[in-house]
């Protein structure tokens, strides 16, 4: 896993097994959570691009790994039981991306499947180099494809019926439709994906800190809703509380002086 701040409050994580299409591994997962927590209690840091290294972002579970026997079990553990930890872990760390305190950014190089595309499906943007490959194939080596939120959040981003299709028949896609779908904000040359998440990513960090806290969190909780009140009543708490930050009144001096505003800190 490397870790770079390419500029000032912007976490670049690259997943870096190259030689096998960053594919998820016990390590992996491990590394990611470790980079994630660096961020969580880094207050400088204000939002997350996430790519691969080399020609994949992320192939999914490591198949050779497990065929070759890598996996192994704890002391007083059965194969079940270590899967199944292996599971959780993996699942742990898709939440840990959709629930972390700054907005994460995808840039996607390559072949994003199975498990890498359940990661960028947990991101909070998408940017796809013209290479880009996804697919939901978790059901092309004799499982389902309900796995680590893939059911959950595909059919909030592209639609039931066509997240159906893609979860059903496996089948591998390119950026166009990525981006025709709605799954992808943009489809960029691929020496260009990263740029250009960071170019999303220096427009976020732009805004305030709370502004962009509670926007994640709320629109989060807002996708749960059971009702429109219900949404309205947490968006009208959150905002009551932001003019406590001062940031509206800066935002308002800013305006009048023509000049960028200077955030309050959370």
């Amino acid at each position: 896993m490397e870790v770079e701040h390419p500029e000032p409050g912007v976490a670049l994580i690259t997943l870096s097994r190259p030689e096998r299409l960053n594919a998820i591994s016990a390590e992996l997962i491990a590394d990611l959570h470790g980079a994630l927590e660096e961020v969580e209690r880094d207050r400088a840091q204000r939002v997350v691009v996430l790519t691969g290294a080399g020609r994949g972002f992320c192939s999914g579970a490591d198949l050779k790994a497990s065929a070759d026997g890598e996996l192994t079990e704890g002391a007083g553990q059965s194969r079940l039981g270590a899967i199944y930890d292996m599971q959780l872990d993996l699942a742990n760390l898709m939440l840990k991306i959709y629930e972390l305190r700054v907005p994460v950014i995808a840039a996607v190089n390559g072949v994003a499947v199975g498990g890498g595309l359940a990661i960028a499906l947990h991101c909070d943007v998408r940017v796809a180099a013209s290479s880009a490959r996804f697919g939901s194939v978790f059901i092309k080596v004799g499982l389902s494809s309900l796995d680590v939120g893939n059911s959950y959040l595909l059919p909030r981003l592209v639609g039931v019926g066509r997240a159906r299709e893609l979860m059903l028949t496996g089948r591998i896609f390119d950026a166009e439709e990525a981006e025709r779908i709605g799954l992808v904000l943009r489809v960029v040359p691929d020496d260009q994906v990263v740029p250009a998440a960071l170019e999303v990513a220096r427009q976020i960090a732009a805004n305030s800190e709370y502004g962009v806290w509670m926007t994640k969190l709320g629109a989060n909780a807002a996708l749960d809703a059971p009702s429109l009140r219900h949404a309205m009543e947490l968006e009208n708490r959150t905002q009551v509380l932001g003019t406590f930050t001062g940031n509206m009144t800066e935002a308002s001096a800013a305006f009048r002086d023509r000049r960028e505003p200077r955030w309050n800190p959370l």
